[in-house]
């Protein structure tokens, strides 16, 4: 028994933190999405978005074979290695859209009720609300841009540096925006909460309109009345570390990106996705992970150069 376990624990080590998490949440994630569509087979519908879903479950054990693969064929080459550097993201991003929409079958007991109360405590009215008299073609075609950039910011920024050849810094960026993904999915579904598009859809009393950003936003963006992944914002969260990230290591791309980065947090109270105290939490979140991130990073290699299973991700950290 002894044994077997120390060949676990070695297989374990081998991973990357990041690569680890992506298995510790690809399969119970795997199971909720499988359990969400069999209850809508059940009842002999089942929507759009389960079934896409379900499908990139498949999506996903292929990119895992391919990995395994190329590390077989390919294990000192170029494709194996980026391949293993995107990952994380990839499967990242695919367990964000699959909780997205199967948070409610974990935990069905929502706060997005307690949430508005909370916002009208502090701002004396709901700012969901209160923001419609600024709405504007131009303002919504901008803002609209600006949220389409929720996952091209976090990743833009950690690439630049992967191909400029700064793999320490590249490495120190991705796993803390990995990380953030992952601390807020347990954070959704301790907290299930339906965006005030969803919950405020019959208190709204006008409309907003833009041209071709925001028809490209509204047929992204998931509206299924299962979506519980508001709080907290991860929009927000993973913008605000990836641009801390960007005023640490490359100013350039972080005067690139700030009107963005801005448009993106304001956005997402004007197009309804999130509330304030969403954002609030998001940036609380950036900033736990910005401190601890490396720490984790060190705890995780440590045991791995003693299991003697490290390899250049552990390279730059400092003990």
């Amino acid at each position: 028994m002894k044994s077997l376990w120390q060949k676990i624990r070695k297989i374990i080590l081998y991973l990357r933190f990041e690569e680890f998490l992506a298995l510790l949440f690809f399969f119970p994630s795997a199971a909720i999405t499988i359990r969400a569509h069999l209850f809508f087979a059940e009842q002999g519908h089942v929507p759009k978005h389960i079934r896409g879903d379900f499908a990139r479950i498949f999506a996903v054990v292929g990119l895992i074979v391919a990995y395994i693969l190329f590390r077989k064929w390919n294990r000192d080459g170029k494709i194996y290695r980026f391949i293993r550097e995107m990952a994380p993201f990839g499967l990242a991003i695919a367990i964000y859209t699959n909780l997205h929409d199967t948070i409610h079958f974990v935990n069905p007991h929502d706060i997005h009720w307690t949430l508005i109360a909370i916002e009208e405590w502090i701002f004396g009215c709901q700012p969901v609300l209160w923001v419609q008299k600024f709405y504007n073609p131009i303002l919504t075609e901008f803002f609209s841009f600006a949220y389409m950039n929720y996952f091209v910011i976090p990743i833009i920024i950690p690439f630049y540096l992967y191909f400029k050849g700064r793999y320490s810094d590249y490495r120190e960026v991705l796993l803390g925006i990995v990380l953030t993904y992952y601390f807020g999915y347990v954070l959704y579904v301790l907290f299930p909460a339906a965006p005030p598009r969803l919950v405020l859809v019959d208190q709204f009393t006008r409309d907003f309109t833009g041209f071709f950003f925001d028809s490209a936003q509204r047929s992204v963006i998931l509206n299924a009345a299962s979506s519980r992944a508001a709080f907290p914002s991860l929009h927000c969260a993973t913008t605000l570390l990836a641009m801390i990230y960007a005023f640490k290591h490359t100013r350039t791309m972080f005067w690139a990106f700030l009107p963005i980065a801005i448009g993106l947090v304001l956005g997402t109270v004007y197009l309804r996705h999130h509330y304030v105290v969403d954002i609030i939490a998001g940036f609380m979140l950036a900033i736990f992970v910005y401190f601890v991130s490396p720490k984790i990073d060190r705890w995780w290699c440590k045991k791995r150069i003693k299991a003697g299973t490290d390899d250049e991700a552990c390279s730059w950290v400092e003990f």
